[in-house]
């Protein structure tokens, strides 16, 4: 077991190195950078110093130097908890990451959380009770589901609470709190907004987790290791959740590890975008959109990370669920 972790260890490090030049690379092949879009600004404004500044700028972010040259830069700064600086913020990348990952951490935690609460109840029972009323409703509703991408939950939702109800409910906090210290009160303004992006998301993975589940039941409940278990006078409660569910959960294990973690950084961030959200995916995909390198290339890593660790920890989980997997 010691063994098979540090390989994968291992591998996962070289990955990570790849990924991040290859990401670094793949950033800087539009034409153009940061500072080309900067200097078109600044000439609009009628700004007479405009070449001077971003000059300037070019020299502090080290654009002026060759692509290998700062990719070690940042690659060795990077190891050392320094992770460059920001174009668009002009502020260390570290520090705009460390502000958006408490919330970022408790809207993806809330939604996966309540994701899997809600698909392996119904994913069960849809597979236990094949074809009756209820199968068809969660059937229907999780078709519904797969089918609807999330941001347009998400306009749907805010068009019901702009339009018909008169309330605003973007961002995670009202206005008063959102720069305000933590508090009980600023605590609990969060959970009067965070129920609206956690139940977006919970409707946009669980219906997936609930298709998984229910199919990969009726085929273990089919397996004559379940047939022995009952001929031997197991209880049916006992035989579909201690015998059946521990192998027809291995497919759910392997998306926590290789979608669930990953999300939590770069997941539903168009979601986000729509309601206001001051999570990390907005930040990205703005960082993306700008050329932003240092910011970009930071959270592609951690993204790529996770999902390494992610996929790690799947394996692990599946060899203690089920007694057929054995690591070695």
């Amino acid at each position: 077991m010691l063994a098979y972790v540090i390989r994968r260890l291992g591998y996962a490090l070289i990955m990570v190195v790849l990924v991040s030049f290859v990401s670094f690379l793949i950033i800087e092949l539009p034409p153009g950078d940061f500072l080309t879009q900067k200097l078109a600004e600044l000439n609009a404004r009628g700004d007479r110093s405009a070449q001077l500044r971003v000059d300037e700028y070019r020299a502090r972010y080290g654009l002026d130097k060759p692509l290998l040259e700062r990719y070690w830069i940042w690659a060795s700064n990077f190891v050392k908890g320094d992770f460059g600086e920001s174009f668009e913020y002009e502020r260390p990348v570290k520090d705009l990451l460390g502000e958006r990952i408490t919330l970022t951490l408790i809207v993806a935690f809330t939604t996966l959380g309540l994701s899997w609460l809600i698909a392996i109840p119904v994913g069960v029972y849809s597979a236990t009770h094949q074809y009756s009323f209820l199968d068809q409703i969660f059937t229907t509703v999780a078709f519904l589901g797969l089918g609807t991408p999330g941001f347009l939950l998400a306009l749907i939702v805010l068009f019901i609470a702009v339009v018909l109800l008169d309330q605003d409910i973007g961002g995670l906090f009202s206005r008063e709190f959102q720069e305000a210290e933590w508090s009980l009160a600023r605590v609990w303004d969060l959970l009067k907004h965070l129920w609206i992006p956690a139940l977006i998301g919970t409707l946009a993975a669980a219906p997936s987790y609930i298709r998984i589940l229910r199919g990969n039941m009726l085929e273990v409940l089919g397996q004559p290791f379940v047939e022995a278990a009952r001929a031997r006078g197991l209880k049916e409660n006992t035989v579909v959740w201690r015998h059946a569910f521990r192998v027809a959960v291995n497919p759910l294990i392997v998306i926590l590890g290789a979608e669930s973690l990953p999300a939590i950084i770069g997941g539903n961030a168009l979601v986000a975008i729509v309601l206001g959200l001051p999570t990390i995916g907005p930040l990205y995909v703005a960082a993306l959109q700008v050329q932003d390198m240092y910011m970009a290339g930071t959270v592609l890593v951690f993204i790529v990370m996770l999902l390494l660790v992610g996929n790690i920890l799947a394996d692990l989980a599946l060899a203690w669920v089920d007694p057929r997997i054995r690591l070695d």
